[in-house]
C-alpha cells in the first residue's frame, strides 16, 4: 500500500482529497498546522471511511520538524495542499505569504531529494495565470504579472518545481485549480474557514444561515455582462478525484515529462450574482446582499478551457453549480 502525505489534509480540499485517497486503498498521512482548519475534521473523515489517517501537527515552516518527519517515516508521494490563501490579506500581509508558502515549498523539495521520493501532486491556482488577455484559459496561455502575492506565490512555488524536476529528476504534477466550492455528500466535512470567510460561498452560507448579516458582492462595473466578476466553480469532490488520477499518473509512470501542469475546471464561467442566483434556487433561501466596492487583487473574469485535462488525464468535473451550492448549504446547516 502507498503511504502518501497530504500536507493541510484537514483544510477544505485536502480533507476531501485523503477521502478519495483512502476510498482509492492508499495509506495517508496528514500533516496540518491548524491554522485554518480544525481537529474535529480528522474524526469527520475517519467516520466517512472507517480508517483514521496518522496526523501531525507540524508548522511546515519549521525545518527541524519537517526533517525529523521525513526520517521517522516512509513516504511514497506528495499532496501538497498547506499555503495561506487569502488574496486581500496577501497584499496587505505579502512577507507572511512568502515564508509560509515559498518556504514550505522548498523545505518539502529538499526532503523529497534528500529521502529520494519521486511524486509531487502541488496545489496551484488559475491565479498563476495573471489577467487574462484571452478566454478560456488554456495551459497554452502564458502567465500575465500576478495580480496579489498569493497568486505570485502559486507562479514562483511553479517554477522553484519546474526547476527542481530538471535539476533532481523529481517527477511532479501542478494542478491549477479554478474556484472549489461545494462539500462532501454526508456533510461531514466541507469549507469551515475560521474567521471571516474569504472566499464567496462559504460567505453566501454563513448569510443564509444568519452568521453573517449581509453578503457585500466586490464590484458591479467589471466588464461582464451583469457587471460582477467571473469565476471558474468547481464542486471539491470532483477536484479531489482529480488528484488521486494525477497521483497514478505519477506513481505508474504515465507522465510524459518530469513536469507537467493541468488546468481542473468546469469549463464554464459564473458571475457573482448568478451564484447568488443559483443558490436562491437550490436551498430555497433568500440572501441579503449589497454591492460595495472592488477588492485588491481581483480580475474582471477567468475561466478554464479543460481540455487537455479531459483527453490527458481522462478527467472531467461531472457535479452542477446548483449541486454544489446546495451540497454547501447542507454542510453549513450541519453546523
Amino acid at each position: 500500500m502507498k503511504r502518501i502525505l497530504v500536507t493541510g489534509g484537514l483544510g477544505f480540499i485536502g480533507s476531501h482529497t485523503v477521502v478519495e485517497l483512502q476510498n482509492s486503498g492508499f495509506d495517508v498521512v496528514i500533516i496540518d498546522n491548524l491554522s485554518n482548519s480544525s481537529i474535529k475534521v480528522l474524526d469527520n473523515i475517519t467516520s466517512l471511511t472507517g480508517i483514521k489517517p496518522d496526523f501531525y501537527q507540524i508548522d511546515l515552516r519549521n525545518k527541524q520538524d519537517i526533517t525529523h518527519f521525513f526520517n521517522t517515516n516512509k513516504i511514497d508521494g506528495i499532496i501538497h495542499f498547506a499555503a495561506f490563501k487569502a488574496v486581500g490579506e496577501s497584499v496587505k500581509k505579502p512577507l507572511d505569504y512568502y515564508e509560509n508558502n515559498i518556504g514550505s515549498l522548498v523545505y518539502l523539495l529538499q526532503e523529497m531529494q534528500h529521502k529520494n521520493i519521486d511524486n509531487f501532486i502541488f496545489s496551484s491556482s488559475c491565479m498563476a495565470y495573471g489577467t487574462p488577455e484571452k478566454l478560456p484559459i488554456t495551459e497554452q496561455t502564458p502567465s500575465n504579472k500576478a495580480a496579489s502575492t498569493y497568486a505570485n506565490t502559486k507562479q514562483i512555488g511553479e517554477e522553484i518545481i519546474q526547476e527542481s524536476c530538471d535539476a533532481y529528476d523529481l517527477h511532479a504534477i501542478t494542478l491549477r485549480y479554478f474556484n472549489p466550492i461545494g462539500a462532501h455528500k454526508s456533510a461531514k466535512i466541507g469549507e469551515l474557514p475560521n474567521g471571516v470567510p474569504q472566499n464567496l460561498v462559504p460567505f453566501v452560507t454563513q448569510t443564509a444561515a444568519g452568521i453573517r448579516e449581509q453578503l457585500s458582492v466586490f464590484g458591479n462595473d467589471y466588464p461582464t455582462e451583469d457587471g460582477t466578476a467571473i469565476r471558474d466553480y468547481i464542486h471539491v469532490v470532483d477536484l479531489a478525484k482529480a488528484h488521486i488520477i494525477a497521483l497514478q499518473r505519477l506513481l505508474n509512470k504515465q507522465n510524459k515529462q518530469n513536469f507537467e501542469l493541468f488546468n481542473i475546471g468546469t469549463g464554464k464561467g459564473s458571475s457573482v450574482l448568478e451564484i447568488v442566483k443559483t443558490f436562491e434556487k437550490a436551498t430555497n433561501q433568500k440572501l441579503n446582499y449589497k454591492i460595495v466596492d472592488r477588492r485588491p487583487g481581483d480580475i474582471a473574469a477567468i475561466y478554464a478551457d479543460t481540455t487537455f485535462a479531459n483527453e490527458e488525464l481522462k478527467w472531467k468535473a461531472e457535479k452542477t453549480l446548483e449541486e454544489a451550492l446546495k451540497s454547501a448549504w447542507e454542510w453549513q446547516k450541519n453546523q
